[in-house]
Formats: structure tokens, sequence, C-alpha cells
């Protein structure tokens, strides 16, 4: 009698599951019941350190089922990119959403070995940077998986054009009986070279004019490039040039960024709120008429401040204090912003003063400007961090 009655309230059980599962499926068939999917995703850099990267997100699943309807059984597939290059991606499964809107937070650890691809890849692309985020839900209830649009974010620099000058600036010897100026600059251009894995090379022009009566032969062109005070190149170049007296000619230089500096760069980078200033510091080597002297180009020293935006989340300092200043992206094709902005730090000015027996070719000076370009239970790698 016991048995036929647990057996009867079994049968009664499965009934009553079979025909939730008609009407679940009857009402997905008809539209009534939907397929959760993204409203919204949204991204901030977290602790950084010599190693790690953590990207904060806060992805907003929507689920358009009617109010007493619970899904369980979703997955969140999740990556960014920043051009070709996988930042964070990750896995979320068992996540348990209500009715409307509910936002999912977790972290994803990215390694920093992933900066300096990326680095090469901005470069290469004429120092710009797609920044995608491409999510997926899944439901294991209904069987459908959503895959919105991408979200897509531009982010631009430009670290060489102030470089581009016309500016006329002295090179002063400092030495005793030697009259200065020795040499005057009057025009510097700048380019990207061929970048490898290894090296950013940039290619720099320099054009020269000899103010003396004798000609001064540039032996050798040192340089430094640090970015937030990080060394990431140093060396000499050894090409000999002959400025004839009263006359002008190009010295030519290629300076290289070493790539495997950049991830070390990017920590302070984020350290700094994603501002960067870069300065190259260049020397030279003179062979004068009775003397070779290796005088610094402190006129030459270079400087630029780059800050960057590249979710469009991160703090908007005002007065020394930071204020969050946060966007929720909504999965669209097509999605733009400007995510870089820049500020130039002008060389200052050294107008030159020849005697009446030392003429430069001076050339006006240009006003420098910047332009924008600017609940889970279960996870898998990818450097997910589960934060509940």
């Amino acid at each position: 009698m016991l048995s036929l009655l647990v057996f009867g309230r079994l049968r009664t059980v499965v009934g009553a599951l079979l025909v939730v599962a008609l009407l679940v499926g009857g009402a997905f068939a008809a539209g009534v019941v939907g397929v959760p999917s993204v409203a919204g995703v949204e991204n901030r850099f977290g602790p950084v350190n010599e190693t790690t990267t953590v990207v904060e997100t806060d992805l907003v699943v929507s689920n358009p089922n009617p109010i007493g309807v619970s899904l369980g059984g979703l997955t969140v597939d999740y990556d960014v990119r920043l051009n070709d290059v996988s930042l964070a991606s990750g896995v979320k499964e068992g996540l348990q959403v209500g009715t409307g809107n509910t936002t999912v937070r977790f972290r994803t650890a990215a390694r920093n070995e992933r900066i300096p691809p990326w680095w090469v890849s901005h470069v290469r692309n004429g120092e710009r940077t797609t920044v995608t985020v491409d999510t997926a839900v899944e439901s294991s209830t209904l069987g459908r998986t959503v895959d919105p649009p991408n979200v897509t974010r531009q982010v631009e620099t430009d670290l060489l054009s102030q470089f581009n000058s016309s500016e006329t600036r002295p090179v002063n010897a400092n030495r005793p009986f030697v009259s200065d100026p020795v040499l005057y600059v009057n025009e510097t251009r700048a380019q990207w070279g061929t970048v490898t894995d290894a090296e950013t090379p940039m290619r720099l022009d320099f054009v020269v004019y000899n103010p003396k009566p004798y000609p001064i032969g540039v032996s050798r062109l040192g340089y430094d490039i640090t970015m937030n005070d990080v060394a990431v190149g140093n060396g000499t170049t050894d090409s000999e040039y002959v400025i004839p007296p009263k006359s002008s000619r190009t010295v030519e230089a290629t300076v290289s960024i070493r790539n495997d500096r950049i991830d070390e760069w990017w920590v302070t980078h984020l350290e700094r709120n994603q501002v960067t200033d870069l300065r190259v510091e260049f020397a030279a080597r003179l062979e004068l008429s009775t003397t070779a002297i290796r005088v610094p180009l402190d006129s030459l020293t270079y400087t630029r401040t780059i800050e960057t935006d590249i979710f469009g989340t991160k703090p908007r300092v005002e007065n020394g204090t930071a204020t969050s200043e946060t966007a929720t992206a909504t999965p669209s094709e097509g999605t733009s912003d400007d995510a870089a902005t820049e500020t130039a730090s002008p060389t200052p000015t050294a107008a030159p003063t020849p005697d009446s027996t030392e003429t430069a070719t001076a050339t006006p000076t240009p006003t420098a400007t910047a332009s924008s370009g600017d609940s889970g239970t279960t996870t898998t790698d990818g450097g997910l961090i589960e934060i509940g």
C-alpha cells in the first residue's frame, strides 16, 4: 500500500515537471518566454601590479520574462580585446537572475605580458586602438544563446607630432674658450619606423645650421627615452656628419623603444590614472676645429604628456580629488567614443642671438597644439576572479 502511494506521488511529480516543461517550451515558442540578454556592460581598471592588471566588470543581464518566472543555468562568456590582442576573458556559469535587469559583477585578472603585443599593434595601426567588449549569454533552460553586437570604443594617441617643429633652438657647449652657440637646430621631424616585436623605432631628422667659420663634425648622437621615469630606451647612433661653415645639413638618427619595457611602463600608466609623461633627451659628440666635446642637447629635450581613458570610466580628477565618471555602454553596432586626449608640453623657446659674423637661419616658432583622438557559482579560467 505504501509503495503504491509513493509511486503515485512520484508519477504526479514527474507529470507536473513534464507539464512545466511543455508550458515553458510552448511559451518560448509563442514568444511569451524570452531569452535573457546583455543590456549593458561597464569596465574599469582595478588593482595593478608587476604581473597582473585587474579588469572590473559590471554586466547588466536583462530577463524579459514575466513576474514569477526565474531562469537559472545562465552562462556568460566575456572577452575584452585591444585591437586583436585579448586583454581579459572568462566564463561565468550557474548564474541566477530574476525578472528585469540584474547586474552581475566580476573581475578578470589580465596578464601584463599581453601589453607589449598590444603596444605593437597600436603603433602599427597609426597609434589607434579599437577596444572591443564581446559578450554572450546562454540559457541551458531554454537551450538558446544570445550574442549581442560587440561594444567598441576608439582610443587614439599622438606621441610624435610635437617633435615636428620649425622652432630654432641653439646648441651651447658651455665650455671655456668656446663661443656659444656652436650650432643651431632650425627644424626637427619624427616618424615611426618599422615596428617589430622587439622594438619600436622612431626616425628623427634634425636640420642643423653651423654659424662658425669652420666645419663642425657630428660623430655621435646619444639618447635616453623614459615614460613616467621608466627607462624604455637608450643608445647611440654612430653616423658621422660634417656641417660646413655657414651652412645647414640634415642629421638623421633612429632611436628605439624597447618593447620588453612596455609592460613595466603600463603599470605606471594605470597607477597615474592613465597619464604618461614621455621624455626623450639627447647628447651629441661634436668635432670642433681644435677639440672634440660631448654636448648635452638640452634645448632639444622632447616632452609629451599623454592621457587615455580606455574604457571611458576612469575617475575624473578635480582640484586634486578623483571623482567617478562612469558611462554604461549598451551593446550596439558602431558604438564609438573619443577616448584619449593629449596635453602638449612645449619646449622652452631659445631665440638665437648671433653676432655680426655668425648668423643663423631662424624660422618663426609655431604654436604647439594638442588634439583629442581621446552571483555566480562556477568559473572557468581566462583569469576570472570570483567576487560574488
